[in-house]
């Protein structure tokens, strides 16, 4: 009784040291992989306990979580024949363990070699411009070089972003100048547009005060009390508009004068009208003297002859 006691417990140890060299925890980041006599399961194994047939499955867990990869920094020839070196990060994560574990030795490492080898690729079918200002479009171009082989590995390529490009010292110089010849060119822009349209302005607001006299008195007015404000010692002597209006309307006749006595004189009856401005130019000489004194010269009296001595 004894014995059998102890054959059933023995047994029972057996039993449970072999179900406990069968079971398997996996973590919940992780997929289990089970090779069964060398062959890989179709299934992969959850989260959680798994139990596996002693001395027959061998499993290998796969990481899904999503790998932060640094890409070493890269030197190329951009398409406009620039030297650069550029860096990068991807982001990846396994979509099909199975395939994973199966398909490449080392996925990590066979994104890293891809990843190397589209940068370079990027580097020598972009301008310098690209890589500076439209980084987005380089980044949707690596990520879809890079997914092409990573998808039969079971892998996604979630991200892929340019860190840093390195120019040479000579070029930062370079384009050092340009920028500070592209702001000069800014604001030289900006001052002679400034000028442009206060001339424009000032054009308008001339040709009202010329169409309203009155708006000149206004705005002489208007300036004499903003410099009244100041509280200055200046003396400000205004000249009457009035007076301005009166040379103005004057000098305004004297010309329509002139002109018209030029027309006068370079059309057909040129020698009449000279001859008749001659004549009021004698009348009017007639009013202080005698004409023939205007134009006849007196002739000299004549000297008294030498008294003829009587013989």
């Amino acid at each position: 009784m004894d014995g059998a006691v102890v054959g059933v417990v023995l047994v029972v140890v057996a039993a449970l040291l072999v179900l406990r060299s069968g079971m398997r925890v996996v973590n919940q980041v992780e997929r289990g992989v089970v090779f069964r006599l060398g062959k890989a399961q179709p299934e992969f194994r959850r989260p959680g306990i798994t139990f596996l047939v002693p001395f027959v499955d061998r499993m290998r867990k796969v990481n899904v979580q999503v790998v932060t990869m640094p890409v070493p920094t890269q030197e190329g020839i951009t398409k406009d024949n620039v030297s650069v070196k550029v860096d990068a990060v991807v982001y990846f994560r396994v979509t099909d363990p199975v395939r994973a574990a199966i398909e490449v030795q080392d996925y990590v490492f066979a994104v890293g070699q891809v990843a190397q080898s589209s940068l370079r690729s990027i580097i020598g079918k972009s301008d310098l411009d690209d890589l500076l200002t439209d980084r987005e479009r380089l980044h949707e171009g690596l990520a879809l070089m890079i997914d092409s082989p990573a998808a039969e590995w079971g892998i996604h390529i979630d991200r892929v972003e340019i860190k840093d490009v390195q120019l040479p010292e000579s070029l930062k110089r370079s384009m050092s100048r340009q920028a500070e010849a592209e702001r000069e060119r800014r604001a030289r822009v900006i001052t002679a547009d400034g000028e442009f349209q206060a001339a424009q302005q000032l054009a308008n607001a001339s040709r009202i005060m010329s169409e309203t006299p009155e708006a000149m008195q206004l705005r002489l007015l208007q300036t004499v009390v903003e410099v009244a404000a100041e509280k200055n010692s200046t003396l400000v002597m205004p000249f009457p508009v009035e007076l301005l209006r009166y040379f103005e309307r004057a000098t305004k006749r004297l010309d329509q004068e002139v002109e018209k006595n030029e027309r006068e004189l370079d059309g057909p009856d040129g020698s009449a009208a000279l001859k008749a401005g001659i004549e009021q130019i004698a009348a009017v000489a007639d009013t202080f003297g005698p004409a023939g004194e205007l134009t006849a010269p007196r002739e000299p009296a004549a000297e008294p002859s030498a008294p003829v001595e009587r013989q």
